[in-house]
């Protein structure tokens, strides 16, 4: 509270940053975590929350007729324009959030003094929800082939590995220790995911330091090894994920990569993304698109492309397919690296992995991703999203672009996610915000040192609590393109701007009518009407008890009595989760609990019934209602009909 200079300014005035005509007027408060707006006059009272640590920065602009100008904008591209009537009070209030959204020290974090009321056993219990020794053992290690070495127990081999670390059964504590002071930061190569029906692997490691020419014999022998934990293969592939120049330059100074004629079982490959500051002005550029008020198509399309933004989601997601591929067709283990390790090589290794496994298309196995190739491996969280006041330099959207890829491909593979980009948005809100521990420091060394577990809560069992929410209405565990292997298509037109994230905030540029989200709104009410009609049932099945009547006698008396139970929404819409469930009533446009005549609503409810019988929704679009009537879409593709099982020919059928 000492860096507030001004609690309370009255008469400030809120401008809609796409309607600058449209404004609000009201009470601007400061706090110790969160800045607020509060609108005098609406008759139901409208706050804006700002939470300090999502402040990416605070701007005064010129003097205007109408006050003095103070412009915000936020890690998660919220942007905030004030006008404060009096200059005093705005350089009071622009000094304040310029203090309070640059922390210098951890202490100073939200998540320090967050708290929902939760005991400290409960708090201790919310950080085991996920657990990496389950997670490799799901993937079937330790085994014949692979075993957990203590090497670097209490971090003495690298202080930004995790403690546990999965390697060859054949490389011995010598051979690791050989290899890692062979190698950038002391990361040796380990192992990151294994596929239990080939045997194949991706390890990651970070670069060596191999400069022009120097070798090391151990590192040379840890890559044998890994090779010989695939007994289907003879050989791996090195995939550096840097452009060929950067790593000819790091060679300079001692770095460098691997060379083929000293590593006899390797083939090795370039990939091409650039590095952490091409990436951070890269976004820059592509977010100063994304904020133009009323852009020309020619304007946004080529602001965007000179952005390179797109480009380089495009390089992720193109490494990635090359690693799957490797892995899940070939059957050849790879070894990915960058320079250190942490920011390419998290990327390539995580998309890789939510292309080769379904259960890192579901809640809990994104979540444990993350947790693995991000958390544990020492990704540089506080650094990279600017937790605190430090070199402005280290920082650069990397998870961001993950989190992108993942996105791209869900759009490709509708039914392929459990989880939908709601689930997505809020990971990458929390990254920033720090108001849970998991993304707090720069390694598990130091999450261990700062006592997060206890003293921080944790953001995987919010978001488990909170999974209906976060749930793709057409996920389709059982879908043919679901199971196995994903084979995206990365040609330039199948890219997309993500709107919902760049541009979540700017409320008048999103669809009125959202499929997905009527789906959801379905599923609610199929929820609540089942549970309804099981309460029906077990009242009926009581009063039969009570008063002795047979089944027969009580269906004759609901006739007799013309007693009608209409459940708009069934078990047939119970199903209708998923494109191909469409077909039976045709796609949903009118309201799910839309009035029908009397004819269309008699139901007799027997003792013995266990299905609801199907419903024709497929009259009666209501426009204003915010639902889109999809019956007039150009016919499916001779592909697209020839499967059945295809996203495409499921949406259409609809």
């Amino acid at each position: 509270m000492e860096h507030i200079l001004l609690p309370k300014v009255e008469n400030v005035r809120l401008v809609d940053r796409l309607s600058p005509r449209r404004s609000s007027v009201g009470t601007l408060y400061l706090t110790g975590t969160h800045t607020i707006f509060v609108q005098n006059e609406s008759e139901i009272r409208t706050e804006t929350w700002v939470l300090h640590s999502l402040v990416c920065s605070v701007q005064k602009q010129a003097l205007t007729a109408s006050g003095y100008p103070l412009l915000i904008h936020s890690k998660n591209f919220q942007i905030l324009h004030f006008l404060i009537p009096v200059e005093k009070d705005c350089h009071d209030v622009f000094a304040s959030l310029l203090r309070l959204s640059q922390p210098e020290q951890y202490e100073e974090l939200y998540c320090f003094s967050y708290n929902p009321n939760i005991d400290k056993e409960e708090r201790q219990h919310q950080w085991d929800l996920l657990d990496l020794k389950a997670e490799y053992s799901r993937m079937g290690i330790p085994n014949s082939l692979w075993k957990l070495s203590p090497v670097n127990r209490e971090y003495k081999v690298s202080d930004t590995y995790p403690a546990e670390l999965y390697v060859p059964k054949s490389a011995s504590p010598p051979v690791i220790i050989g290899s890692s002071k062979f190698r950038s930061r002391g990361r040796f190569p380990t192992l990151a995911y294994y596929c239990k029906e080939n045997h194949a692997t991706i390890c990651r490691s970070s670069q060596p330091l191999s400069g022009f020419s120097a070798r090391c014999v151990e590192d040379e022998q840890m890559l044998e090894a890994i090779v010989r934990s695939n007994p289907h293969s003879d050989f791996m592939y090195v995939v550096d994920t840097r452009p060929k120049l950067n790593a000819m330059a790091n060679r300079a100074a001692g770095k460098g990569y691997e060379n083929e004629d000293n590593y006899y079982n390797i083939k090795f490959q370039f990939i091409g993304i650039e590095n952490i500051h091409v990436m951070r002005n890269s976004q820059q550029k592509m977010l100063g698109v994304s904020e133009l008020r009323s852009p020309a198509m020619s304007d946004f399309l080529e602001g965007l492309e000179s952005s390179g933004w797109l480009r380089h989601i495009k390089a992720v997601l193109d490494a990635g397919i090359f690693i799957a591929k490797a892995v899940a067709e070939e059957g050849i283990s790879v070894l990915v690296h960058c320079s250190d390790g942490w920011d390419r090589t998290a990327q390539v290794c995580s998309v890789a992995s939510v292309l080769l496994d379904p259960y890192y298309r579901t809640l809990k196995g994104l979540m444990v991703l993350i947790e693995r190739d991000w958390l544990s491996f020492g990704h540089k969280f506080s650094h990279r999203y600017n937790h605190l006041n430090e070199d402005p330099k280290e920082i650069s959207p990397v998870i961001d672009q993950f989190l992108e890829c993942v996105w791209q491909l869900m759009e490709q593979f509708p039914c392929a996610f459990e989880f939908n980009e709601k689930f997505l948005i809020t990971i990458h809100n929390h990254i920033y915000s720090c108001q849970y521990g998991n993304f707090i420091g720069n390694s598990q060394r130091e999450r261990v040192e700062l006592g997060l577990r206890e003293k921080t809560h944790s953001l995987w069992v919010h978001l488990w609590k909170n999974q209906t929410g976060y749930t793709n209405p057409l996920y389709r565990p059982d879908h043919s393109q679901t199971q196995g292997v994903l084979r995206p298509i990365t040609a330039p037109y199948c890219f997309k701007f993500w709107r919902s994230l760049y541009n979540r905030f700017d409320r008048g540029m999103h669809p009125r009518q959202s499929v997905t989200d009527y789906l959801m709104a379905i599923r609610e009410e199929t929820q609540q009407l089942e549970e309804q009609w099981t309460s029906h049932q077990e009242n009926i099945d009581k009063m039969e008890k009570e008063n002795g009547m047979s089944a027969q006698d009580q269906t004759a008396t609901v006739n007799k009595a013309h007693v009608v139970w209409d459940p708009p929404c069934g078990n047939s819409l119970a199903l209708a989760n998923t494109p191909q469930d469409y077909t039976s009533g045709g796609f949903i446009t009118s309201s799910p609990c839309q009035q029908r005549t009397p004819e269309s609503s008699m139901f007799i409810l027997p003792k013995d019934v266990t299905k609801i019988s199907d419903i024709d929704l497929s009259n009666n679009s209501d426009q204003e209602s915010g639902i889109a009537d999809l019956s007039c879409r150009s016919p499916p593709s001779e592909d697209s009909t020839k499967d059945p099982d295809s996203d495409e020919a499921n949406y259409l059928a609809a």
